[in-house]
């Protein structure tokens, strides 16, 4: 009788802790730490490794916030396009460009440029998403869309093998990253967009 009882016991004590530890993954995969939010979320974008690579590092500052994380990923997208724009402003100054070259760099400048106060509008837009939520995001994403239209036409300015050389590989590796952060930024962004409907 006391065998039958202390199994009982015993298989009481196993199924309740089968369920505490069933709750516990739940809980886990309902409610992940920042890093995997960060590492889930970045499945959503185009350029997965690199965005993991460029946001994990504020993951303690993304927490599980899907706005937050928006944020952050289009304040990359800035810095990222900020670099690249002192470096390319840099190029001008280098002897023996081609007057061809010379004004493609001139104008991919003024691209990123007006890249970088696009992500920073979309930034402020962003942080306006109380009220009337529909439209402050569809102006986020127009922005985010224009950065990167800018991106594009400062690598069309280097079309063609005339402009083959050093100047167009350096620039275009630049422009083809700061092209990849912002293309997983407008993934994020509309992301953001999708799980907080109005």
């Amino acid at each position: 009788m006391a065998t039958t009882t202390l199994m009982k016991l015993a298989f009481m004590l196993l199924m309740n802790l089968a369920i505490c530890s069933a709750e516990s993954s739940i809980g886990r995969k309902s409610n992940p730490n920042p890093e995997e939010f960060v590492k889930s979320s970045c499945r959503a974008t185009r350029y997965p490794v690199l965005c993991v690579k460029s946001l994990l590092a504020y993951a303690s500052v993304i927490r599980r916030s899907d706005r937050q994380l928006a944020t952050t990923a289009l304040s990359v997208s800035i810095s990222r396009s900020r670099s690249s724009a002192w470096l390319v402003k840099k190029m001008l100054k280098a002897r023996g460009m081609k007057p061809r070259e010379y004004r493609a760099v001139q104008d991919c400048v003024e691209n990123i440029g007006d890249s970088v106060d696009r992500l920073r509008q979309s930034v402020t837009e962003l942080g306006r998403t109380g009220e009337d939520f529909v439209w402050h995001m569809s102006n986020v994403q127009t922005w985010v869309s224009a950065a990167l239209t800018d991106d594009s036409t400062c690598l069309d300015g280097f079309a063609g093998s005339a402009m083959n050389g050093n100047v167009k590989a350096l620039i275009k590796d630049r422009i083809v990253h700061v092209a990849q952060v912002t293309s997983n930024a407008l993934a994020l962004v509309n992301r953001f967009a999708s799980r907080h409907p109005p």
